[in-house]
């Protein structure tokens, strides 16, 4: 890997794609290396019985690598993005080949059968990627893009079913910095409603981040990070609430749910996580958390006028976290190289700022 390769354009807010051409083609390498890979492979469901028992690949013919479902999704998501930005980069025609071999209309209807079939199956943060995977497919003006949205819509509809229902019922949000956490689903969501016009499914994220968020009053920053995070579930609760309020409000929300931003005391939810062990598939989360932190910052930083003391401390946060996390993101470990290509490919070109 070159010196310096893995680093942003600059240190302002990420309003526009922050990613080289030369960094679009490695980040394509790193996610092309567990594109295909049946091995080793993280099952999540349950077996009910030894009839159930068949390879990963079998259950999902698409997102059989990366390690888990979930991460190959946003493996394929890393690889449309990155050729939706940058059609000519080095690895473009490999990227393009790679995608033609998953995206076929057989396999997808085969993953939207068992997702079907399986209404909990990665809920919520394997369904949030599926949608941010989908919005990428639906906004790309590409013949390729168009057939295999297409052939994807079916997925995408059975996660909303399910979506749906489960908005219906859950009464609590769940607070955690990593998988199972609410926050960040209920943003991509959002996102994919709003470019797609899905008035239900926006209306039912409004309501949910209202109700579960609205009243957070000086959270207890002194509890980030854990030892296992990749989100910060205060930086996701301020990230999410920055689409659904007016820009106003949100403002005078954020103040009294972080009192001291304002200041900068915020203890260590401004200081990057250090990393012990790159080996190790829970430490290495907390490599997601300096990315996913700084792209929340960045969010909430772009509701802010220029000199705004919170968006100054903001900013140079994130732009901290940015630096830190981009070194590790291809360590020629794959308990981390399986996922941290898609943290800062989001990260770098500005998702879910321009939605």
């Amino acid at each position: 890997m070159k010196k310096g390769l893995w680093k942003m354009k600059d240190e302002s807010i990420m309003n526009k794609n922050q990613i080289s051409l030369e960094q679009a083609a490695n980040f394509a390498r790193v996610a092309l290396a567990g594109l295909h890979r049946a091995w080793p492979y993280k099952i999540g469901y349950v077996y009910e019985s030894e009839k159930s028992v068949r390879p990963p690949r079998e259950h999902h013919p698409v997102f059989f690598g990366h390690f888990d479902w979930h991460s190959s999704v946003h493996g394929h998501w890393t690889l449309v993005r990155l050729l939706k930005l940058f059609p000519q980069h080095a690895r473009a025609e490999e990227t393009r080949t790679a995608l033609k071999k998953s995206f076929t209309h057989d396999a997808l209807a085969a993953e939207a059968k068992f997702i079907k079939e399986n209404p909990s199956f990665e809920r919520m943060y394997g369904w949030a990627w599926a949608m941010r995977l989908g919005q990428e497919l639906l906004t790309w003006d590409d013949d390729d893009g168009r057939n295999w949205a297409n052939s994807y819509q079916p997925v995408e509809e059975e996660i909303v079913k399910h979506f749906l229902g489960y908005m219906s019922k859950i009464d609590w949000p769940v607070r955690c910095g990593f998988h199972p956490e609410t926050a960040f689903p209920l943003a991509q969501f959002f996102d994919w409603a709003k470019s797609t016009n899905h008035e239900r499914v926006l209306q039912q994220v409004k309501e949910k981040a209202l109700a579960f968020y609205e009243k957070d009053r000086s959270y207890p920053i002194a509890y980030e990070p854990s030892g296992q995070d990749f989100f910060s579930p205060c930086l996701n609760v301020a990230d999410l609430m920055r689409r659904v309020m007016p820009a106003a409000t949100f403002l005078a929300w954020l103040d009294e749910y972080l009192p001291g931003l304002r200041e900068g005391k915020m203890g260590n939810l401004l200081i990057p996580a250090t990393v012990s062990d790159f080996t190790d598939g829970q430490i290495v989360h907390l490599v997601g958390l300096n990315l996913s932190r700084a792209w929340t910052m960045f969010g909430v930083a772009s509701t802010m006028e220029p000199g705004d003391a919170r968006r100054i401390v903001l900013e140079k946060s994130a732009a901290m976290h940015t630096t830190e996390g981009l070194k590790y993101v291809d360590t020629g470990n794959y308990e981390g190289d399986h996922w941290l290509a898609s943290f800062a490919v989001y990260l770098l070109s500005g998702v879910g700022l321009a939605e």
